[in-house]
């Protein structure tokens, strides 16, 4: 069954200037999650931040520390993520040769492992990993910018991975990133999504708008 619906704002639509204080706002807003996207200018077109920032972040939230890595290759860099104090390391399964054993290495270095799906990954890409997997990250949008529009096909993808998930009779984040606003939200959550990502719908309006946000992107309304 599908867990409570929680929202993970992305850091990647916070004002840089101040990424503390907005972490430290968003969480008191009600945010579940920080999302934190890592991009590499490699696997995606796309350069933002390593794990310095996430440990600097740190102290900010008690919230869960989702660190999405979008970077290749991934095994090298997710002890540094851990320390730095991500919660959920997340990865793309082209990112690297051995999904399974990236996924083996996230989990006995004592955190969550998530599988990111892009757009254009099937769904299979998880057969052989459900039974370790913590979360699994459907992208409706290709991964590289904040800012993009859904992709409506997406859905279709979330609602198969959600019977896997309830089949498999495991309580794995179904996550979703890109493209989540106040009329998108819904339909996620109608497909089987139980966690929404949700950068510029959440941090617009600055710090005195983010609970409403939040709660209408929760409520999906």
């Amino acid at each position: 069954m599908p867990q409570p619906i929680r929202i993970a704002p992305s850091i990647l639509a916070a004002d840089f200037a101040k990424l503390g204080e907005e972490v430290r706002a968003v969480t008191e807003a009600g945010a579940d999650y920080i999302h934190i996207d890592v991009m590499d200018g490699h696997f995606v077109p796309n350069l933002t931040i390593g794990p310095d920032v996430v440990k600097a972040l740190r102290p900010h939230s008690k919230a869960v520390f989702d660190v999405h890595l979008m970077i290749s290759p991934v095994d090298p860099y997710i002890d540094e993520f851990v320390a730095a104090g991500a919660n959920i390391i997340s990865f793309h399964p082209e990112a690297g040769a051995h999904a399974h054993r990236t996924v083996q290495m996230i989990k006995e270095a004592g955190i969550k492992a998530g599988i990111a799906l892009n757009p254009a990954t099937p769904i299979e890409a998880i057969d052989y990993l459900i039974d370790d997997l913590d979360l699994i990250l459907v992208m409706s949008v290709n991964p590289g910018f904040g800012g993009q529009s859904f992709i409506e096909s997406q859905l279709a993808k979330i609602a198969a991975l959600r019977q896997r998930i309830n089949d498999s009779g495991r309580d794995i984040d179904l996550e979703v990133d890109g493209g989540i606003n106040f009329d998108t939200a819904p339909k996620a959550i109608a497909a089987g999504a139980d966690v929404l990502v949700a950068g510029t719908a959440t941090f617009k309006g600055g710090p005195s708008a983010y609970a409403d946000n939040i709660a209408r992107i929760r409520g999906g309304t």
